[in-house]
């Protein structure tokens, strides 16, 4: 038995990352509708964990294009309007500030602040409505009921940046037009 020497064992290891194939493009027959479920070539796909797994990978380009990735394979799905929806709103309190914690149609939850903005957008309908914003390119509708709430919550805010909420020390603004502050 001989012992392999470190640079060796470098070469093998460079050697098999070479040989990892290439990412293959799926065709995926997958649609998101604008109340946030998911289908596969036309049937609903009803278990959460699926779902879940299947967001886990999910992003959007800087083209909207929404794509399914994993290490060995990709391909587009289609997302009527955003791939998520809040479905509840809890407010909390800690030493510094007040923060406003979203529960999506998955069960995660998702801090508003500087990293996941509350931003009022132009919806699939033409309307304005209010998303936050995710990572990899991706955005949540806030649903009616729940913006309603954060309505009963809002607040007039800074000079000229309208009614809005507070929340990790940040103020969001709940009609178009107004400011985030800095």
């Amino acid at each position: 038995m001989t012992q392999k020497t470190d640079s060796e064992m470098q070469v093998k290891q460079e050697g098999s990352a070479q040989a990892r194939p290439e990412p293959v493009e799926h065709e995926y027959h997958m649609h998101i509708t604008a109340d946030g479920r998911w289908f596969h070539e036309g049937s609903p796909i009803d278990r959460i964990q699926l779902v879940a797994l299947f967001a886990s990978v999910l992003s959007c380009d800087e083209d909207g294009v929404y794509w399914l990735r994993t290490p060995v394979e990709y391909g587009k799905i289609t997302v009527e309007d955003a791939p998520f929806v809040i479905t509840a709103v809890e407010a909390r309190m800690n030493a510094e500030h007040d923060q406003l914690v979203l529960t999506d149609n998955l069960g995660r939850t998702h801090l508003i602040s500087k990293e996941v903005p509350l931003v009022m957008k132009t919806g699939s309908g033409g309307d304005e409505r209010p998303y936050i914003m995710l990572e990899k390119g991706l955005s949540a509708l806030v649903s009616r009921p729940v913006f309603y709430e954060l309505v009963e919550m809002s607040v007039t805010g800074p000079k000229g940046a309208g009614q809005g909420i507070w929340s990790s020390g940040q103020f969001f603004a709940l009609e178009a037009g107004g400011a985030q502050t800095p």
